[in-house]
């Protein structure tokens, strides 16, 4: 059901069971999936792409442009995926050409009020950014990341998945997978164990990661030598040890210790 003081251009596509409350705004080029439910007072711009079944909150601005200075208003895109609930005041902001024209959200994400997600921002699927929480431009999120509270990460950053970032933490180099931080400037204060334990990880696989973190962050090595003692050992054969090392040894902006 579209409210009738919803203003819905004809050029943008709804499909069946979205609801739109009243005084949002809905431009051209516009696609919202099925079974989405649009709150009051929402704008959505165009060029975004919109999964089945989100959800959205008055007061989001959905797919603005890029509050970046080269942006000169050419045409780029956010993309949404499927069941994302999107509060109140929430701004997410479409891509820039020199970032790959597009910023791109999965699945299942939750993104509590007043979050903002730049432009250019890669976010990986069932991902959670608390109050407040902001990325910088180009940043990427893995899966099953949680953003505290009024948290700010740098442009170019990585969170990598299942990592958890305390509220009032600033993060400037990239978050390791599976790791907790926290601090106005981002220190890695061990595995994120309860949100592994909860997410059903195998206690070997817990085991084995907690070996990883104390060889690589904690062992007095350098970070080379680190990597290589760790990915010399069994422990490398678990899956989640592997992707450990292999984001770290990915890592541009380096990597917190």
């Amino acid at each position: 059901m579209i409210h009738p003081a919803a203003i819905v251009d004809p050029k943008a596509e709804i499909d069946g069971g979205v609801e739109i409350g009243p005084y949002s705004i809905i431009e051209k080029d516009v696609h919202i999936g099925e079974g989405s439910k649009i709150g009051p007072h929402v704008v959505i711009r165009e060029g975004t792409m919109i999964g089945k079944r989100c959800r959205i909150f008055q007061f989001s601005s959905i797919g603005e442009a890029p509050q970046a200075v080269a942006y000169k208003g050419e045409k780029t895109s956010l993309i949404i995926g499927d069941d994302n609930i999107i509060r109140e005041f929430v701004t997410l902001h479409r891509g820039t050409l020199k970032g790959g024209g597009k910023t791109v959200i999965g699945d299942r994400n939750f993104f509590m009020a007043y979050s903002h997600v730049a432009h250019d921002c890669q976010i990986g699927h069932q991902v959670v950014m608390a109050n407040g929480a902001t990325l910088a431009g180009h940043i990427v999120i893995e899966d099953y990341a949680v953003i505290g509270g009024l948290s700010a990460i740098h442009q170019f950053c990585r969170v990598g998945a299942h990592a958890f970032i305390s509220g009032l933490t600033g993060v400037v180099l990239d978050i390791p997978p599976y790791m907790l931080a926290a601090g106005s400037r981002a220190k890695l204060f061990g595995l994120n164990a309860v949100g592994l334990k909860r997410q059903n990880f195998r206690e070997e696989t817990i085991r084995a990661l907690k070996t990883a973190y104390r060889v690589i962050f904690r062992s007095g090595l350098t970070l080379e030598k680190a990597i290589k003692k760790a990915g010399d050992s069994e422990i490398s054969r678990i899956p989640e040890v592997d992707h450990l090392l292999r984001f770290i040894q990915q890592t541009k902006r380096g990597i917190c210790r």
